[in-house]
């Protein structure tokens, strides 16, 4: 098991490798695994990649944010500018059913709301409006439908992580609660758990992902 001084060290040089993020201006804390980003950036798109860059660094625990989105002046935008920048972006992007999607924006919070069929329609949403001017935060609240039994979406899932050579699928469990498929068990690394949630959410028809899983 590495060390939280290891740890913070290899963050940040997760952190200095990564080409979308300024190393400089993110501070990296560690306690008992748990890291901690913290400082300004200059938008949400940088944000979230300082976020997925942690994530793939093996041992981290946990993933706490407290960096600022701090808007460069000729970056800011109204919300109704903002507004009308990601119906647009939304509009443009092919795998997206735009209709069906709401906007929201507060503050340059940008609120996606409504029903799609597939979570890859979700995420590519929220991938469509976060790099957009003026943009400091995406809180993604589309619901993905449910379409097929949630018993043939287990088998489903099963066979996928079956099929993923890095992850080890024996230390997975799958269950049913409700209308939610549940993952639990053991993985190595934040970004093994990533990935176990992202295949669950591949399959059709699932509208929900409880992640029990814990990192060793």
């Amino acid at each position: 098991m590495k060390s939280d001084k290891q740890l913070q060290t290899d963050v940040q040089a997760e952190l200095q490798w990564e080409p979308s993020v300024n190393a400089a201006h993110i501070g990296v804390e560690v306690k008992d695994g748990v890291v901690t980003l913290s400082g300004h950036v200059d938008n949400f798109a940088e944000k979230w990649a300082a976020e997925r860059a942690a994530k793939r660094v093996k041992g981290v625990r946990a993933l706490a944010i407290d960096m600022d989105v701090s808007l460069p002046s000729g970056d800011k935008r109204n919300d109704s500018e903002i507004a009308r920048a990601v119906i647009n972006a939304l509009q443009w992007t092919s795998t997206v059913p735009g209709q069906t999607i709401q906007v929201a924006v507060e503050n340059g919070m940008v609120t996606l709301t409504g029903n799609v069929d597939w979570n890859y329609q979700r995420e590519a949403a929220a991938n469509s409006v976060r790099n957009l001017i003026g943009v400091r935060g995406v809180f993604n609240q589309i619901v993905v439908k449910p379409r097929v039994n949630l018993t043939s979406v287990k088998s489903d899932i099963e066979h996928a992580l079956k099929r993923r050579a890095y992850l080890d699928s024996e230390n997975i469990q799958i269950g049913l609660e409700g209308d939610s498929i549940t993952l639990s068990g053991k993985v190595g690394s934040l970004w093994e758990k990533s990935l176990a949630v992202q295949t669950a959410w591949g399959a059709p028809g699932v509208r929900n992902v409880v992640d029990k899983l814990s990192v060793s």
